[in-house]
């Protein structure tokens, strides 16, 4: 990953340049070349400048300021959506230490790789936008000991770049969906796990299933009580009934799908997963030390990692911890039920709702 810093406002030298201004910055994106080949990656410049006379303070996780560990981009291929397919983390909600400051006037450029994390592999005209749902979540102020939870959260994007590819696959050709898990219905296996954390997460999938059977119960019985406009935002039944056929997914995936356990993450987040590999997850610091029950603990870990499968429930990370997903029920319940904490929290019932 390139990062460069520029002293004042960017200035892309390319054919194709686009910006956004969302509370005093604006994000741009641009190629250098326009016509791209089987052999070529696919590579593009973003840009975020404060345009303001204040500091802005930026969330770390959705820039491309260093490893990109969610989806920041927008990329469709003849109109249709292409999906991401790179990693997805579990992650506690945000501290001072989570977010870049950029002053006034100047801007930061990274250079992205995207043919790692969208496949692009069929010949096609693409549109490519820098698009983060929660890229700034406060401005002028101090980090130190101030709130990071706002009831909204901001989005920042560019404007859409178009690129012709041509792949190793003809215009029109369908991506081959990755193989089904090879293993036993309902199994449990392990990857460069010890003994001891091979237990803990037998438990934790055992606190999960349980979890994700109570979800179930209180949605079967088309419940709309307090435990779900918490979490999911005010009633609508197509909402609800998307809620509904995620726990359904979640538990089918618990009960009847060959799960694999990775312990070999060293992060300090709880776990990720990639959305196109089911059904893999990696546990990382974070996971050893949550409870097994409660609040972000091992068996909701679980939980959310799940629904970020595309054959599951295919959530993304809007926001996370209980505050964000709070408030994120309230000023947005369309992005709450596509959140995976969301989906986490609502099956932990911590503190119990009704």
């Amino acid at each position: 990953m390139n990062l460069k810093h520029l002293g004042g406002f960017a200035l892309a030298a390319s054919f194709s340049l686009g910006a956004f201004a969302a509370d005093g910055l604006t994000a741009s994106i641009s190629m250098d070349k326009r016509t791209l080949g089987a052999s070529d990656d696919v590579v593009v410049h973003v840009t975020l400048t404060n345009t303001s006379a204040v500091p802005q303070y930026v969330l770390k996780w959705h820039t491309p300021f260093g490893e990109i560990e969610e989806s920041l981009f927008d990329v469709t291929r003849d109109g249709a959506k292409v999906a991401y397919e790179g990693l997805h983390a579990k992650r506690p909600a945000p501290t001072a230490a989570d977010y870049y400051v950029i002053q006034p006037g100047k801007s930061y450029k990274a250079t992205v790789e995207l043919s790692q994390m969208y496949n692009m592999s069929i010949s096609g005209d693409y549109t490519i936008r820098y698009s983060t749902k929660s890229a700034k979540l406060f401005s002028n102020a101090d980090p130190s000991g101030r709130a990071f939870d706002k009831k909204q959260p901001d989005s920042l994007q560019s404007d859409a770049l178009s690129v012709s590819i041509e792949g190793t696959l003809p215009r029109g050709a369908i991506a081959k969906a990755p193989a089904d898990p090879v293993g036993l219905a309902g199994s449990l296996s392990f990857s460069k796990c010890t003994a001891s954390q091979q237990s803990t997460i037998t438990s934790a999938k055992s606190a999960a299933q349980n979890m994700s059977n109570d979800a179930n119960g209180y949605l079967g019985a088309n419940k709309t009580g307090q435990r779900y406009t918490k979490w999911f935002g005010s009633y609508s039944s197509s909402r609800y009934s998307t809620v509904k056929s995620h726990f359904v997914a979640i538990k089918d995936a618990f009960d009847n799908k060959p799960i694999t356990v990775d312990c070999s993450c060293k992060k300090s987040y709880y776990a990720y997963v990639y959305p196109t590999q089911p059904y893999k997850i990696y546990v990382c610091n974070a996971f050893w030390s949550a409870p097994m029950t409660g609040t972000d603990s091992k068996g909701g870990t679980l939980v959310h990692e799940m629904s970020h499968f595309n054959v599951v429930a295919g959530t993304d990370d809007h926001v996370y911890g209980q505050s964000g997903a709070a408030s994120l029920a309230i000023s947005n319940p369309a992005q709450a039920i596509d959140n995976a904490d969301s989906h986490e929290y609502f099956g932990e019932n911590t503190p119990a709702l009704p």
